[in-house]
């Protein structure tokens, strides 16, 4: 549904070549999904990243949104992507050398960002603080390093707006239960506007866009993970997770499947 990576994959300490295959995968697939996309586009025209700023990207994963922030900075700007994981940046280090693009990777925390003070004209942080257990710091590490009328765009998921359809609602409730502990915070998303606020910073605009999946075929890997798990909790039987399968795979012969979770953005400035 979009964004279906598992919280713990994304620890810088898990960096094996599996798991970074199936992050690069999985961040490869959003950077392509349409309401990502959409979402992004909006984001950018809010935030009007200028040649010569300085631009902050905050869990710039394989680098495809840094070189995108780089490109609107230059001539005379920086960026630098912060990124815990090793495999990324080093990926992401790569993919901006072959594009010629001047950003830059550092190993980082969201937490403790290895800038100065008030040094920073624009931070982007997607997909970050729901898989943060101190979100609120992280907000306020984002408002110490902006420099006055600085500008910050969060994007994030709220799984709880998870859909599935059809299925009985019995049976849909219990897997799409399981996409709300694949994240620290599972309701970052409507948690941006307050966590902005709360550190001092003036919200200038809000969006959303819901990350369709395909409606003529099942995410089966998705789904499958989310079916065993509410088997093993039992939370559902054998029978139901095998009842829903049926019918999700009929809808999707037919192309009526439903499949998606709604992402927000919030876009800021620090006050003068």
């Amino acid at each position: 549904m979009g964004d279906t990576r598992p919280t713990s994959e994304f620890h810088a300490q898990n960096i094996t070549a599996e798991s970074v295959a199936r992050l690069v995968g999985a961040l490869d697939a959003q950077d392509a999904n349409d309401g990502v996309r959409r979402l992004r586009a909006w984001a950018h025209e809010a935030l009007a990243a200028r040649p010569g700023e300085g631009a902050l990207d905050i869990g710039s994963g394989t680098g495809s949104h840094t070189r995108h922030l780089a490109a609107a900075v230059t001539p005379g700007g920086e960026v630098l992507g912060i990124e815990p994981n090793p495999g990324l940046r080093a990926l992401a280090e790569q993919r901006a050398a072959e594009a010629g693009s001047p950003a830059r990777f550092v190993d980082g925390d969201a937490l403790t960002l290895p800038v100065p003070d008030s040094s920073v004209d624009v931070v982007w942080c997607e997909r970050v603080l729901q898989h943060l257990l101190e979100p609120e710091k992280a907000v306020a590490e984002i408002a110490r390093v902006l420099r006055p009328g600085g500008r910050v765009a969060l994007l994030d998921t709220d799984w709880a707006t998870t859909i599935l359809h059809p299925g009985d609602p019995e049976t849909v409730a219990a897997l799409t239960s399981g996409a709300l502990s694949a994240a620290a915070d599972p309701y970052s998303g409507r948690k941006l506007v307050g966590r902005l606020t709360a550190a001092g910073l003036v919200i200038d605009d809000r969006g959303s866009q819901a990350l369709l999946q395909n409606h003529t075929s099942v995410a089966w890997p998705l789904i499958r993970m989310l079916g065993e798990s509410a088997v093993r909790r039992a939370l559902i039987t054998e029978g139901q997770r095998d009842r829903l399968y049926a019918d999700l795979t009929e809808a999707a012969a037919r192309g009526a499947l439903h499949m998606s979770v709604t992402m927000f953005g919030a876009v800021a400035h620090r006050p003068e």
